[in-house]
């Protein structure tokens, strides 16, 4: 189960007004997506936002998939989501699991009669959901993510809600991708420095320079079949050095 506290993006994200100009709205939008601290903080005011962004949206949640096989759903707005995310899970058929495979939107006026997916559609009849709309958010490689919304009666979303929520997505899309690349460059700062460390490690305990150090570390990551950072965090955390005997 996804525990999600709403921060106070989720107050702020109101629809815009009869005077107020779509494109203003969302990039303001964009711009606070793209203030959140983290990957999970910008996920969780991405759904959050978008309930207060979208026509007919009661709820939200972002479905993502790593590898192409495992497959998670990361953020909600609360226990709905969940549920009908997993009930799509259990039958392995879905508006969500589409929308991140095989289309960008994916339009669903009545849950629980829609033919496309019947076992879900019997599943879906436990919840309250009447209708649904997905929009894939990105693809990097094997890695899909697509956010999905929920309404409690059928026919809840029409053109305006696929309108606004593909650009919605397409800006939810591009803070997502910021903070991903934020997280990947903290990580690859992290294992040089962790690195950095190791080496020094064995500088000082072996007389070694540091082409020798990290010659070392790498033969003991091709003889343990561990990888390098693993290997360096270790001999920085214990002193030891997985595959010494070798």
């Amino acid at each position: 189960m996804v525990e999600i506290t709403a921060g106070p993006l989720a107050a702020e994200a109101t629809p815009a007004d009869g005077g107020r100009d779509l494109a203003t709205h969302l990039t303001e939008i964009a711009l606070a997506l793209q203030g959140q601290q983290g990957e999970q903080d910008t996920m969780d005011a991405i759904v959050h936002t978008a309930v207060g962004t979208i026509p007919g949206a009661a709820h939200a949640g972002i479905m993502t998939v790593v590898g192409k096989k495992e497959i998670r759903t990361v953020a909600t707005t609360g226990e709905l989501p969940c549920a009908v995310d997993q009930a799509q899970f259990d039958t392995a058929q879905g508006p969500c699991l589409t929308a991140l495979f095989d289309e960008k939107i994916v339009s669903v006026p009545d849950v629980v009669h829609d033919e496309r997916w019947p076992a879900f559609g019997r599943k879906a009849a436990e919840f309250e959901v009447g209708s649904m709309l997905s929009f894939q958010l990105y693809v990097q490689g094997e890695d899909l993510g697509a956010l999905n919304l929920y309404a409690s009666e059928p026919n809840a979303f029409d053109d305006e809600s696929r309108h606004v929520g593909s650009l919605f997505a397409g800006h939810a899309a591009i803070a997502l991708a910021s903070a991903q690349e934020r997280r990947e460059l903290s990580a690859a700062v992290e294992t040089r420095d962790l690195i950095g460390q190791a080496k020094g490690i064995l500088m000082e305990r072996h007389k070694l320079s540091a082409d020798q150090a990290f010659t070392v570390l790498v033969r003991a990551s091709q003889h343990t079949n561990v990888k390098l950072r693993d290997i360096a965090e270790q001999l920085t955390t214990t002193g030891q050095l997985p595959g010494a005997e070798r």
